[in-house]
């Protein structure tokens, strides 16, 4: 069983940055990590993954250039980096873990952090 603990949301001002940290555990060396963000009244969107070895990453369009995903294979940790924050970037951010590189069926999800945007 793999579980994951999202930590580092809060309230921010517009252009500001946060970074939001997941620690998993358990058998994650072969998962695949992603980010993935719920606004109020609204799905779920793919945010940021990262491939198990760290290689590669893809990113929503809306969030290309502002945020960075990465990861800590000895720490066990997935970190996002959210830079330039708008107030459309408020949402819950969950942490999943999938066995496809794509990421887009997740087989572990966090609790969810929330950020909020807002002037």
């Amino acid at each position: 069983q793999v579980q994951l603990m999202e930590s580092g949301g809060g309230s921010v001002q517009p252009g500001e940055s946060l970074r939001l940290s997941c620690a998993a555990s358990g058998a994650t060396g072969s998962l695949n990590m992603a980010w993935y963000r719920r606004a109020p009244g609204k799905q779920r969107d793919f945010v940021a993954s990262v491939i198990s070895s760290g290689r590669a990453t893809r990113y929503a369009d809306s969030v290309k250039g502002r945020f960075t995903i990465s990861s800590d294979k000895a720490e066990n940790t997935v970190y996002l980096q959210m830079n330039s924050l708008k107030p459309e970037d408020t949402a819950v951010y969950y942490c999943i873990a999938a066995y496809g590189y794509d990421c887009i069926d997740p087989t572990f999800w966090g609790r969810g952090t929330q950020v909020t945007v807002s002037s």
